[in-house]
């Protein structure tokens, strides 16, 4: 279950990448709050959400194009410089009490920016920290570390409002508290990557821009199961992400409840995705992987539809587990695959089309829903997502496109 754990380099950039989502998912929820504190309205969460992903629709590609040609570890680095000075901007401003939701909205855009290009050196960068044989493997402990902070990142952000409550503050000054600690945690995960021995090795020949980019283009164009894997994560992430970013209205609106309750819903749906993301590590490399995609994912819509309908506290934590380790289950198993069928000269290209489709279907998705669930609600629109998410699924087990065989 732990066999990437055996190679140094990982090690090493695995607890580099726990302690940055931490303070990152610190401050996800403590944003999120604030949006919807200082907003009250859902479309403004969807707006948050769909500025910050923007940058990486737009960018993404290019951000691919750099990961092959340029030291992928030293384009991660200039990444999260720039996340660190974000946080920390924003820390200030919560600080001198002239914080607008304008603020949030072009920090978040400014963040989505640096993951456009860094976003792919990463996912480029795990293959060259483990055998190919442990990539599977490699993959699930990463989705692993990003999910124990999504479990860890909330129960701080509510510790963090019991503690400065006690101690006389109020709770902007306990959500500025979190933004700071995401700054501060940014140190740890650019020491660790200046601590990596993997060295980078210059393509052959470098073609230009333009021309790098059409032939990482062609190579997804003329591989079907490429292409089908990218279309799944497209339309999983613009249906099924939405629950995960309308959970601040679940707590508000549904269950009557503030920051405490969202940091909880949170936690339980991180603690599900480990549940996902261990099973896949203790799979490992297996047979019939893109058919158990196609199924999990149809559960993965049934229960949304199952959390959208809950009304019941203990009912919604049980399914916020399954729908995390369900999602997990799915994004590990296709982010396998694809690292596993694109060589290593493409990988950068080929990860940043993924990461287009994945990344990019999220914040369409938040808008979308965010401007029905002004007008229908936002369970409603929950589950008509979770509905839909079955139809795909449905679509791909019977047309296949290549996923079904995989």
């Amino acid at each position: 279950m732990f066999a990437a754990f055996t190679y140094r380099d990982f090690r090493v950039q695995w607890f580099g990448a726990c302690t940055s989502s931490i303070g990152t998912w610190m401050q996800i929820v403590a944003q999120n709050w604030l949006v919807l504190s200082l907003t009250h309205s859902p479309f403004y969460l969807g707006l948050d959400a769909f500025l910050q992903q923007l940058p990486i629709i737009l960018f993404t590609l290019i951000g691919g194009v750099l990961a092959d040609s340029r030291d992928r570890r030293r384009t991660l680095i200039a990444s999260q410089y720039v996340q660190m000075a974000t946080s920390a901007a924003l820390a200030l401003l919560m600080y001198l009490h002239v914080v607008q939701v304008w603020h949030i909205l072009v920090l978040s855009s400014i963040t989505g920016f640096a993951q456009a290009f860094g976003g792919p050196a990463y996912q480029s960068l795990i293959p060259s920290l483990v055998d190919k044989k442990d990539l599977p493997n490699a993959v699930a402990l990463n989705s692993i570390q990003f999910n124990v902070a999504r479990v860890i990142g909330p129960l701080l952000f509510a510790a963090t409002l019991v503690v400065f409550t006690k101690w006389g503050y109020n709770e902007p000054q306990a959500m500025n508290a979190c933004f700071a600690l995401n700054a501060l945690s940014f140190v740890v995960v650019i020491n660790t990557l200046m601590a990596l021995r993997v060295k980078h090795i210059p393509p052959a020949a470098s073609k230009g821009m333009r021309d790098e980019l059409q032939s990482g283009l062609s190579y997804v164009r003329h591989h079907p199961s490429l292409k089908a894997f990218i279309v799944l994560a497209a339309a999983t992430t613009f249906l099924g992400f939405t629950v995960l970013t309308f959970l601040p209205i679940f707590a508000q609106q549904v269950f009557h409840e503030g920051a405490s309750t969202y940091s909880h819903l949170i936690a339980f749906s991180g603690l599900g995705s480990i549940i996902g993301a261990l099973t896949i590590a203790w799979l490992g490399k297996f047979n019939r992987m893109g058919l158990t995609a196609l199924v999990v994912q149809a559960i993965y819509g049934l229960l949304i539809i199952g959390f959208a309908m809950s009304r019941v506290m203990w009912l919604s934590d049980i399914l916020l587990v399954f729908t995390g380790a369900a999602l997990m289950i799915v994004f590990s198993t296709v982010t396998s695959l694809i690292q596993l069928i694109a060589p290593d000269e493409m990988r950068g290209r080929v990860m940043s089309i993924y990461m287009l489709a994945f990344r990019g279907g999220m914040p369409l998705g938040s808008l979308v829903s965010g401007y029905f669930a002004t007008l229908i609600g936002a369970p409603t629109v929950i589950g008509i997502n979770g509905g839909l998410l079955v139809v795909v699924a449905v679509y791909f087990l019977i047309r296949s496109h290549g996923v079904r065989e995989a």
